[in-house]
C-alpha cells in the first residue's frame, strides 16, 4: 500500500484555513498550524491531523506556508525552530505569502541546498474561494517542485499559472496583481464616497457601477461591505501597507515610477493611523468619509 500524501498548512488565517479544508476534503492527511491555538483546535475538530509541527515536519510530503510576509516565511523555514532541517529530502515547501522576488529566489536556493523543493506560489481569490478549493496560484519553480506540490495544487486551486522553472516569477506576478488589487480597493472607496457628495447612495452606486465599465472584481466584492456597514475582516487594511510597500520596493529597484500605487498606499496608512488596521480593507472608505464629513452606512 502507498502511504497517504501528508501535508501541513502553516498559517490558518482566512486563506490558509480554506486551503487546509480543501486539502482535507481532497483526502490528504492534513495538519494545520497557527500561532492562535483555537484555530488549530478548530481544524483538528474538523478532521485535521494531530501532532506538533516539529514532530510532524519529518514525515511531510509538503509544507504549505500561508503566513504574513517574508520574515515569517524565513522564520518558519530556517529560524530557531525551522522545519527545513527536519524535512525529508524530496519533500516540497509551497510558499504562498506575498514576498519580493529576490527573497523567493533566496529561499529556493537555501531549500534546494537541503534537498527540499521550493515552489514560489502566491495565491489569489479570497477566503471564500480558498474554502472551495478554487484559488488562483501564480507559481514558479522546478518541474520537480511542481510535481511534488501537485496534490496540494489540485486540492486548493482552480487555476495554476505555471510561470517559470525557477522561483521569483510567481512573486513578481503577485506584485503586479497586488498593485492592481490595492489600487482598485482604494479607488472604489474614493468613487463611492465621491458619489455620496453628489447624492448617490452607496447601495445605488453598487447597483449601477457594478453593471458599467467602471466596475472591477474588487469593487463588486468590497463595496457591498461598505453598504452593509460590515467591516468584519476578510482581508485587513494592514495587508496593504505591507503588499504595496513590497510593490514600491520592487519598483524602486527597477527605477520605475509608480505614483498611483504610492497614492493608494498613503490612504491605507491613513486608515491604519485611524485605528482601522484590523478592519476589512473596505474600511479605507472611512478615510475619505472623514475628510469629506460624510456618514457611511452603519455609522451614527
Amino acid at each position: 500500500m502507498t502511504d497517504p500524501f501528508r501535508t501541513a498548512v502553516i498559517g490558518l488565517g482566512s486563506m490558509g484555513y480554506g486551503i487546509a479544508q480543501s486539502c482535507l476534503r481532497a483526502g490528504l492527511v492534513t495538519h494545520g498550524f497557527d500561532v492562535v491555538p483555537s484555530q488549530v483546535e478548530r481544524f483538528q475538530s474538523e478532521g485535521g491531523a494531530a501532532g506538533s509541527l516539529r514532530e510532524t515536519a519529518g514525515v511531510l510530503d509538503a509544507a504549505v506556508l500561508v503566513v504574513l510576509n517574508a520574515e515569517q516565511t524565513e522564520e518558519v523555514l530556517f529560524g530557531d525552530k525551522g522545519i527545513v532541517p527536519e524535512m525529508r529530502k524530496g519533500s516540497v515547501v509551497m510558499a504562498c505569502a506575498t514576498v519580493p522576488p529576490q527573497f523567493a529566489r533566496d529561499m529556493e536556493t537555501r531549500c534546494n541546498a537541503a534537498g527540499i523543493h521550493y515552489l514560489d506560489a502566491p495565491i489569489s481569490g479570497g477566503s471564500a474561494r480558498a474554502a472551495k478549493g478554487q484559488l488562483s496560484v501564480m507559481a514558479s519553480g522546478s518541474a520537480d517542485a511542481f510535481t511534488a506540490a501537485r496534490p496540494v495544487l489540485d486540492a486548493a486551486a482552480e487555476t495554476v499559472f505555471e510561470l517559470g522553472d525557477a522561483a521569483g516569477a510567481g512573486s513578481a506576478m503577485k506584485a503586479v496583481n497586488q498593485l492592481l488589487a490595492g489600487v482598485h480597493i482604494a479607488t472604489m472607496a474614493e468613487a463611492l464616497t465621491f458619489g455620496m457628495t453628489q447624492g448617490v447612495p452607496p447601495d445605488k452606486f453598487v447597483e449601477v457601477i457594478s453593471q458599467c465599465a467602471g466596475t472591477s472584481w474588487m469593487l463588486e466584492n468590497r463595496a457591498p461591505h461598505i453598504v452593509a456597514g460590515d467591516y468584519t475582516p476578510l482581508s485587513q487594511v494592514n495587508i496593504w501597507p505591507k503588499d504595496l510597500g513590497i510593490v514600491l520596493d520592487i519598483a524602486k529597484s527597477a527605477s520605475f515610477s509608480a505614483p498611483i500605487t504610492a497614492a493608494a498606499l498613503q490612504q491605507y496608512l491613513a486608515a491604519a493611523g485611524m485605528g482601522l488596521g484590523r478592519e476589512d480593507d473596505a474600511a479605507v472608505a472611512k478615510v475619505y468619509a472623514r475628510n469629506a464629513g460624510l456618514t457611511l452606512p452603519g455609522e451614527a
